[in-house]
């Protein structure tokens, strides 16, 4: 289980929970901009239920080419056409393809065969590695690339659902959406910045199922 500490990651996780997965959570200190998405992270898999989380290290500050791991602005107030209109500075080249190969590995030590990961194509922000064609070109990956090669799933329950629908299945799921973080761009103490792409998507997600966002509570 890939998980950000975010609301889609969580949402999933909690799915799959639901459905009876013992699940091991992988998350990445990958040289982003904060660590409160960490944090965030490890406090949604004490409270959801994983039999282990693990945290791997990667320096993708190294490689820079990000608004999340270089010294690039973090876009703020866009519209939703200019969220949907391509791929924003906030896109991490290659992100998802370095993550789920790094789940994948652990995958073959458990010895299972079931990677789950939250992206979705709906609500997203342009990003090339959330779309369904991606998730199935992965899979076929696996099988070519693992030592007893075998049929692989990826598991993406989000992927048709959008922004609003994740909410309110993560609240039927007693999801505590006040755990997570979404925002590109947050303060010192964790507090959102209220107008990135990851906080817009999230304010509306949260208006649109009718709901009101507890990690505003935190922060009045």
């Amino acid at each position: 289980m890939l998980l950000s500490g975010g609301l889609d990651s969580s949402t999933c996780l909690a799915i799959a929970r639901a459905q009876r997965w013992r699940c091991h959570a992988i998350s990445f200190d990958y040289g982003q901009r904060h660590r409160h998405e960490l944090v965030a992270a490890a406090a949604v898999a004490g409270a959801i239920g994983v039999a282990q989380h693990l945290v791997v290290e990667i320096d993708l500050r190294s490689i820079g080419g990000s608004a999340l791991t270089d010294t690039i602005d973090v876009p703020k107030d866009r519209d939703e056409q200019q969220i949907g209109g391509g791929v924003p500075v906030t896109y991490v080249p290659a992100r998802n393809t370095i993550f789920l190969s790094f789940a994948l590995a652990w995958a073959e030590v458990l010895r299972c065969r079931d990677i789950f990961i939250g992206v979705n194509a709906l609500d997203y922000s342009g990003y090339p590695d959330c779309r369904p064609e991606y998730i199935a070109a992965f899979e076929q990956l696996a099988a070519h690339a693992t030592a007893d090669g075998g049929r692989w799933r990826i598991h993406a329950p989000l992927m048709e659902l959008n922004k609003a629908q994740i909410i309110a299945r993560g609240l039927e799921l007693g999801v505590d959406y006040g755990a997570t973080h979404s925002c590109y761009d947050p303060g010192p103490d964790g507090r959102p910045c209220g107008g990135c792409d990851a906080c817009l998507l999230r304010a509306k997600g949260f208006a649109e199922a009718g709901a009101r966002d507890p990690l505003r509570r935190r922060f009045r």
